[in-house]
């Protein structure tokens, strides 16, 4: 049953005869009373009554550049809800205005005074709280598009972290933990995310301690803790969801992981997959963008989606693996390489030739993976939603490849049958979107691209289901194009085909 935001149903009568007496406390009172109860959780904290907590309201994300103190690109809010949001006319439809409550701050006890959450708590409240990771290095405001929009319209509360780091600034070739932004470019940036004491490990460690806080924050709010809390996230943030339900039951009822990204010792990894699409991506722009050359055969032997291009009508051609060569591969192996292996000699020895077996003799690269490893071993249920032409973490080297660890974490090598509910294992599903790609934006470049973010949207109602009226989930499936998650999937498990005409 939905209860109205700060009052509880039994003091709502009493408090509107305050009201009406002019003697009540003002509304804007409740952000003082909050951030003076929540001090020794939170820093630097800013509380404001928002009008409006969706994106309608140009206040609910902060303009890019704005924390003072730090360099131009550490923080960028606006930059980042667009990362891994859908092209501006198919997200989430914004039907009403959300007022409530919206906190920024600092979490003060990281010792590298990076880290930082966001809460937003409606006045209408359901009772439930929502917990986001966040992709890539971005910032706390990562989902704003993506995911807060859909709950906060919803009545959940809504909280998420920027994994313990700010993204970066701009460097030069001389820092030795600097990347270029790309094969052909001089400009160089310095992701924080690469600093000596800035290990992955902090990823799940700020994901529940967002959870902790944000909890808190809500008793103190509304009188009462939630009822359910789920957890959300797309690429490393859809990781920092494995992580969450692998590891801390008592914080989280399920998730949500959106293309998750899959970190495991043993390849495959993005160590292990990432240099040879880089490697080989300029011969296949060599050979015409042949599909049948030896280049192109080298990128979808390492587990890549096959190519899609376009020839405009002066005879130029746009690749989605150039889309991805250009913004994504180097820059993303550059980072992982440089946090994992930094004793490798990036630019010298080379991006497209690192080769992760070679290099588990000469470094502690597997060791410091294992140590943020996710180990298949979810103790609530979790919903992967994911896409086979995902040309940045590729479906079988990811998706696939963590179902495969749930799989063998959840198999009962006794062949017991099920005991009571309460020890039954957790559901998993994997929903596989034909023609989905990492990257929504590109569906702009590519019609035949199909948006992820629906059928992200859809599994978390249908996990609320599941979680809170004990209704089936549907079985894992390809979902194909213009379709939906079905109950009785035309094609069960994984898609036939990467790519569908």
């Amino acid at each position: 049953m939905r209860r109205s935001g700060f009052f509880s149903s039994g003091i709502f009568a009493a408090l509107a005869i305050f009201v009406a007496d002019s003697t009540a406390v003002p509304a804007a009172t409740r952000c003082d009373d909050l951030l003076e109860q929540l001090k020794a959780r939170i820093a630097d904290a800013t509380c404001s009554e928002s009008t409006d907590l969706t994106t309608a309201n140009p206040a609910t994300t902060p303009a890019d550049n704005s924390l003072p103190g730090l360099p131009p690109f550490a923080f960028t809010p606006r930059i980042d809800r667009n990362t891994i949001a859908p092209p501006a006319g198919s997200r989430t439809p914004i039907t009403k205005a959300v007022p409530g409550l919206q906190i920024q701050a600092r979490i003060p006890d990281d010792p590298l005074g990076q880290a930082r959450i966001l809460i937003r708590m409606p006045n209408d409240w359901n009772g439930r709280l929502v917990v986001a990771g966040a992709s890539g290095t971005r910032s706390e405001f990562n989902g704003d598009f993506a995911w807060s929009d859909y709950v906060v319209q919803k009545g959940y509360a809504y909280v998420s972290q920027n994994k313990g780091m700010y993204n970066l600034y701009v460097s030069t070739s001389s820092d030795p933990l600097a990347c270029r932004l790309n094969p052909t470019s001089r400009a160089f940036v310095h992701f924080y995310a690469n600093d000596p004491a800035a290990v992955f490990t902090r990823w799940n460690e700020f994901m529940l301690k967002a959870a902790e806080i944000g909890r808190t924050a809500l008793e103190i709010g509304y009188g009462r803790r939630p009822e359910r809390t789920y957890a959300v996230g797309t690429s490393n943030g859809g990781y920092q969801v494995r992580r969450a339900v692998e590891t801390a039951p008592e914080l989280f009822d399920g998730g949500v992981d959106w293309e998750g990204t899959f970190v495991d010792p043993e390849a495959p990894n993005l160590l292990s997959a990432l240099p040879s699409a880089i490697l080989n991506y300029p011969d296949y722009v060599a050979a015409g963008y042949s599909s049948s050359s030896t280049a192109a055969r080298n990128i979808r032997d390492a587990g890549y989606p096959p190519d899609m291009t376009l020839v405009s009508h002066e005879g130029s051609s746009t690749s989605l693996w150039g889309l991805h060569w250009i913004q994504f591969w180097e820059v993303t192996q550059c980072q992982w390489q440089k946090r994992l292996d930094p004793a490798y000699d990036t630019y010298g020895s080379g991006t497209g030739t690192y080769v992760y077996a070679d290099r588990l003799s000469q470094s502690d690269a597997a060791k410091d993976i294992a140590a943020f490893a996710t180990t298949g071993k979810i103790r609530r249920p979790l919903i992967t939603v994911a896409g086979t032409m995902d040309g940045l973490l590729p479906i079988d080297l990811h998706a696939r490849a963590y179902a495969r660890k749930v799989e063998a974490a959840l198999r009962r090598d006794d062949g017991a049958a099920a005991g009571p509910a309460e020890e039954r294992a957790p559901e998993y599903r994997l929903y596989e979107v034909q023609n989905g790609n990492h990257i929504e934006a590109f569906t702009t470049t590519f019609p035949r691209l199909e948006l992820i973010q629906p059928h992200a949207l859809k599994a978390f109602d249908l996990l609320v289901a599941h979680v809170e009226a004990a209704a089936a989930l549907p079985p894992s499936q390809c979902v194909r194009g213009g379709r939906g998650i079905a109950a009785a999937p035309a094609q069960p498990g994984h898609c036939a085909r990467l790519l569908a005409p």
